[in-house]
């Protein structure tokens, strides 16, 4: 396949990804509100009027449309732009990263999922349970679609990745007196141990770990808010997730190992 081939493919995943970015986008709006994914239409919110299709398009309407309402001129968040080309990028990715195989179809479903957790943790602190909670029993049947990942390692990552989160969450608790950590962080390791299997925990933790640092303390520093100031742990917990996917699993020859021991203790328990 020709260079010219491989890019108009990776164009048309991205668009893809695009177009199920801006269903994304209404999930990210709908779900907290306790509203339909489904019904009605997308609509203005300032001025209820419903969009037109071609109003909708992915990124495009909004450049066109200079990221204002057709209708009423009401400024239409960047955001909306942002979460479709986050997600065309990521399909794009993936589909570079693992080519024609199940292993894209299972990525691209953990991304969706993933880009929808991020942006409503990031607007409301909250990881709703009714995506982190079916995502658990989802990620441990797409376990049986990757080649690296047995369904023992899926079971023993939902074990590790709640209950190692929720002992850091509740050892900060009593330490300091005061919540640090939500029960939705909790539930969305899980969901992540489901679908990536026990080596992918602890370096997961690590690297979100990191993550969070690197942005949290300039941003306590800037704000002078001290450890008062909240900042959500999920966007960093499924940033790490999609890069252990991308990089991790097959390339670092310690996660291989580290995958080898999980799997010797628990053929030994059972």
């Amino acid at each position: 396949m020709s260079i010219q081939q491989i890019v108009i493919l990776l164009a048309g995943v991205f668009v893809l990804g695009a177009v199920i970015g801006s269903f994304l986008n209404v999930c990210i709006y709908r779900i907290p509100a306790g509203e339909s994914v489904v019904t009605p239409r997308s609509r203005c919110p300032h001025c209820l009027t419903t969009i037109r299709w071609y109003h909708n398009l992915p990124i495009v309407s909004w450049i066109l449309l200079r990221g204002r309402c057709a209708y009423c001129g009401a400024p239409f968040s960047i955001r909306y732009p942002l979460v479709e080309a986050l997600t065309g990028a990521l399909f794009a990715l993936f589909f570079y990263r693992f080519g024609v195989h199940q292993v894209t179809l299972v990525s691209w479903l953990l991304a969706a999922l993933l880009v929808t957790i991020s942006f409503i943790d990031l607007d409301h602190q909250i990881i709703p349970d009714v995506i982190s909670l079916p995502g658990i029993p989802v990620g441990f049947f797409c376990s049986f679609a990757l080649p690296w990942l047995s369904w023992q390692s899926s079971l023993l990552g939902i074990l590790l990745g709640g209950g190692i989160l929720l002992a850091i969450a509740l050892g900060y608790e009593w330490l300091t007196k005061q919540e640090g950590m939500g029960l939705g962080d909790v539930k969305l390791l899980a969901m992540l141990g489901a679908f990536l299997g026990a080596p992918a925990i602890l370096p997961i933790i690590f690297l979100a770990s990191i993550m969070g640092t690197a942005v949290g303390v300039p941003l306590m520093l800037i704000k002078r808010a001290g450890r008062k100031l909240a900042i959500p742990f999920g966007p960093f917990l499924a940033g790490a997730a999609l890069v252990y996917l991308f990089f991790v699993e097959r390339l670092d020859p310690l996660a291989r190992w580290y995958g080898q021991a999980l799997a010797f203790w628990w053929h030994s328990l059972f």
